[in-house]
């Protein structure tokens, strides 16, 4: 049901998106039609006035040649006239002759107006030169009318000419109907055509909504091609890295609720078996606290460790400021000489400010000397380190415990991974993920080099990244 919906709103949009655009060029397609047939009526209208005016100087120019000047009546004027001229299938010329129809040029005009009563009555009332239109059979016709009259003679004539402006048009009217044609043509072409880009060009969208649809909270792993660089393209992009925020999100979620039910079954098992097993004499309800105040404290412990492996997944984990390369390792140093009676020691003593998140850094090492110190004996010896190198800042801690094999340093950085040596130590070994989690953070690696009964260092590598304004020897 959910994908019959998702199916109409993308046609919709679809649909808008060539409707839109179909009436935008429908309107196009109109006013160039309308426009070219108003060009198209001047034009007639323009061309038919010259005509006209082209005839009545073609026959004033005929009446005082020699070929008229020897005509002595109008008959013979008329008469002569006709014959000297041609005519197109579009116009037509005849003469009257004492207000009655005379002689009319050789070629068969679209409507014989000569015989036409009305037109004939009409003209009958004109002496001086006139000039109209008239509806006819063929369409509306453009006249000229000129009296004619000859020195001596008694009788009167009149020269008409007609130009049937429906007929002179209809060539270029005919053109327009094609071009129309044309444009209907394009236009039914064009939605086609529009219809197939607009569904390619929506893709990605349509894609983003079955990827959406298809998105579960147990699986976030489908991610959409993204094509070109338009903005469909843009939007693909920006979906699919909500997508991995998300997944990020609901995996580091889940993993969170798997460890914290992993390590806490164990402890709240046995605070319900000792409280359900304690007795009422004083030395074993003390005892019971005893070990019921131990297991809480250690619930407690994995609850933060695991809160701070899942904060570590925010973007907001670290936050970078000016930190003393020196003064960071010298106040661990001091700190972690309270963790036991080795012999703690500053292997080798980096100067110059970095940007890094101090707080962090610490609580790392610190973290490294809590496991060194677990692991060493009291007469041992612990060493920190710091060394600033071209492009990486290296901190370490080593120390002369009891060391791993190279099948215990596998995966030693997962979450609940001890090694034989630390099986019996109180940690839940989130220790190490901790470490990991927050030099990760810092865009640097952690590594081990352990010998079995050698002990271990563990070593630290961040990119070197200088306050603003100072080179990479810590100078202005």
């Amino acid at each position: 049901m959910t994908n019959a919906k998702g199916s109409r709103r993308a046609l919709s949009a679809r649909g808008r998106i060539i409707g839109a655009m179909v009436v935008l060029l429908a309107a196009a397609f109109s006013a160039s039609l309308m426009w070219s047939a108003q060009v198209l009526s001047s034009k007639t209208d323009a061309l038919v006035a010259d005509r006209l005016t082209h005839a009545a100087d073609s026959f004033r120019a005929f009446s005082v040649s020699p070929s008229g000047r020897y005509q002595h009546t109008v008959d013979e004027l008329l008469t002569r006239y006709m014959q000297d001229t041609a005519t197109y299938p579009m116009e037509t010329q005849f003469s009257l002759l004492d207000g009655a129809p005379h002689r009319r040029t050789q070629a068969d005009p679209p409507v014989r107006l000569d015989l036409d009563a009305e037109f004939m009555a009409r003209l009958a009332h004109h002496s001086a030169p006139t000039h109209g239109t008239l509806q006819t059979a063929a369409g509306e016709a453009a006249y000229a009318a000129i009296p004619v009259s000859v020195v001596g003679d008694s009788h009167s004539g009149t020269l008409v000419y007609v130009q049937f402006r429906s007929a002179l048009s209809q060539p270029l009217y005919s053109s327009l109907g094609i071009f129309a044609v044309a444009s209907v043509l394009a236009l039914v072409g064009a939605a086609l055509a529009a219809w197939f880009i607009a569904g390619r060009v929506l893709s990605p969208v349509r894609l983003v909504r079955e990827a959406a649809e298809s998105i579960t909270e147990t699986d976030l792993r489908r991610r959409i091609e993204v094509v070109g660089r338009d903005d469909v393209a843009a939007l693909a992009s920006t979906f699919n890295r909500m997508l991995d925020r998300l997944e990020t999100a609901f995996t580091t979620q889940q993993q969170f609720v798997d460890d914290a039910g992993h390590e806490l079954r164990t402890p709240i098992t046995v605070v319900r078996g000792q409280l359900e097993m304690m007795g009422d004499s004083p030395e074993e309800r003390n005892e019971t606290i005893a070990l019921v105040t131990d297991e809480l404290d250690r619930m407690s412990r994995i609850v933060n460790d695991l809160l701070l492996l899942a904060k570590a997944e925010q973007p907001d984990f670290i936050v970078r400021e000016e930190v003393e390369v020196m003064d960071l390792l010298v106040d661990t140093l001091a700190k972690a000489r309270m963790l036991g009676p080795q012999h703690w020691v500053l292997d080798e003593l980096a100067e110059g400010p970095v940007l890094a998140d101090g707080q962090r850094l610490t609580q790392a090492l610190m973290q490294l000397a809590t496991n060194a110190a677990a692991h060493t004996p009291p007469d041992g010896t612990i060493g920190m380190g710091s060394r600033i190198l071209a492009d990486s800042l290296v901190l370490w801690v080593r120390d002369t415990g009891s060391g791993m094999s190279e099948a215990e340093q596998e995966g030693i950085f997962e979450r609940f991974r001890r090694g034989t040596a630390r099986r019996t130590s109180p940690g839940a070994g989130l220790g190490l993920s901790i470490v990991n989690s927050i030099v990760d953070a810092h865009g640097g690696k952690v590594r081990v080099q352990s010998i079995k009964g050698a002990g271990s260092t563990f070593e630290i590598s961040l990119p070197l990244l200088r306050p603003e304004g100072l080179d990479e020897s810590g100078q202005p």
